[in-house]
């Protein structure tokens, strides 16, 4: 046994012993190129005089036009954020930094004998517009998988919770339990000095995405399984090692799916709900702790990442009731009994969207070319194939379209990860990826707290009648 091993082992700190394993990691995968805390450092400068010289020269140009209907239809459409990492075009769909998701699935690196993107290297080009190379991308991931562990009350603190509680609860509340390792609230109250907040954000968040794996599969054995979770194994990649936590690591097929699920459901512009409530609570000075934890209780909820269990679950009552007839005929009047019953069809329509989610696109060629004889994924190409009519002629719907959600539960349910109400979970580390990054942006060039101006209804009326 080496020295440095004893020395980690013997520690009274878990916390140190972490730092000293992050270093080891960082020493076993050192390269001449700059690792992402040191980049983002190089780059911020040039950052920060961009956005300092674009508020002077254009600070009072006017972006857009905010109409009644807007402030009471969710703010929909408004020009009010700024978010670095990706811009969701209506017709183009998601950019990631300006790529695709053909374009990140070409070009970013990929795991041993692998064909999908690694998500730690999306996060890599989220936080600072750059692909990393193959040895970036290696260091990256060993460097997560050193600062995995969990502290051990976080651990009791899963373990102890009634398995009755819906596993978004308990992910919520577990990542809130983390704000005890939180290097930005220690800094902070220390008085650190605000140019250096991000640092500290960034360490946290690192930090965070590092456990999210293990705070899941955690979840998923205590709930579903039998408690017993794997150990982090530093040679692996965050997809490949978040399967074998989840207990489907032995397959191969599985393991990609887990790389390109975390890859696109990660970011999807800034006004989604879970991004949006993470930015807003981070603008307060709150930890990433805290400010993910808010961030998952917006995903948890029907309208946003819960969405693709309700898909699950009309699935199942579809093809219960079609008993394996699944023609054109017998989906079309299944789809307008729905329909006519006051309900949506789940997993159809987007928010800005107008055309099909490329995400879904991803998951229907992975389909393809993996399950392409696999009943569910026949019945939800088969529902592709008839439901934008039908909703084009019903005359409610903007975009007649599937989004992520419905396609997302059928692959998990070829594999045998079943359970539905999990998946939400698995929605949540992935955003993690797309959030956290625009977390330490905003530190790095001091973004302010976000305070929006808000009217009463009387007020409102007031307005538009002066007009």
């Amino acid at each position: 046994m080496s020295s440095s091993v004893r020395i980690v082992r013997n520690l009274k700190t878990p916390v140190l012993a972490q730092r000293l394993n992050v270093l080891g990691a960082a020493r076993a995968y050192s390269t001449k190129e700059p690792t992402l805390k040191e980049r983002f450092a190089e780059l911020l400068p040039e950052k920060q005089e961009q956005i300092k010289q674009l508020k002077k020269d254009y600070g009072k140009t006017v972006i857009g036009e905010v109409l009644l209907e807007q402030a009471y239809g969710g703010m929909r459409g408004i020009k009010g954020l700024v978010w670095e990492g990706s811009v969701l075009d209506p017709l183009e769909g998601i950019r990631f930094r300006g790529r695709t998701i053909p374009d990140i699935q070409k070009e970013l690196p990929k795991g041993p004998g692998g064909a999908e993107p690694l998500p730690e290297a999306l996060f890599w080009l989220l936080l600072i517009g750059e692909v990393p190379t193959e040895a970036q991308t290696k260091a990256f991931s060993a460097e997560l998988a050193a600062r995995s562990a969990l502290p051990k009350h976080v651990e009791d603190l899963i373990d102890h919770s009634p398995a009755t509680l819906h596993p978004m609860a308990q992910f919520s509340i577990a990542v809130t339990a983390l704000e005890s390792e939180s290097q930005f609230a220690k800094a902070y109250a220390k008085g650190v000095n605000k140019k250096e907040y991000w640092k500290y954000t960034y360490e946290d968040s690192i930090d965070l995405l590092a456990k999210l794996p293990n705070i899941a599969a955690r979840i998923y054995r205590n709930v579903f399984k039998d408690g017993k979770v794997a150990p982090v194994n530093k040679d692996l990649d965050y997809g490949a090692n978040f399967a074998s936590l989840l207990g489907y690591g032995d397959n191969a097929e599985f393991v990609e799916l887990m790389r390109l699920y975390l890859t696109i459901h990660s970011d999807h512009e800034g006004g989604n709900v879970s991004a949006h409530t993470t930015h807003l609570v981070g603008s307060a000075l709150s930890s990433p702790f805290l400010s993910l934890a808010a961030g998952l209780n917006g995903l948890a909820g029907p309208l946003h990442g819960r969405a693709n269990q309700e898909v699950l679950e009309w699935l199942f009552k579809m093809k219960e009731e079609l008993k394996g007839d699944y023609s054109t005929k017998n989906i079309e009047k299944y789809l307008w009994e729905t329909l006519n019953a006051g309900r949506v069809v789940p997993g159809y329509g987007h928010a800005v969207l107008r055309k099909t989610d490329p995400r879904y696109t991803a998951q229907r060629e992975f389909a393809l070319k993996h399950m392409p004889n696999y009943e569910l994924f026949k019945l939800v190409s088969n529902i592709y194939e008839v439901a934008p009519k039908v909703l084009t002629e019903h005359g409610k719907t903007k975009n007649p379209w599937p989004n992520v959600d419905s396609h997302s539960g059928v692959l998990l349910q070829y594999y045998g990860l079943t359970e539905a109400s999990f998946y939400t979970v698995l929605f949540g580390v992935a955003r993690a990826f797309g959030v956290l990054p625009q977390l330490i942006i905003d530190r790095g060039v001091g973004a302010p707290i976000e305070r929006p101006k808000s009217f009463s209804t009387e007020k409102y009326i007031e307005l538009v009648t002066k007009k």
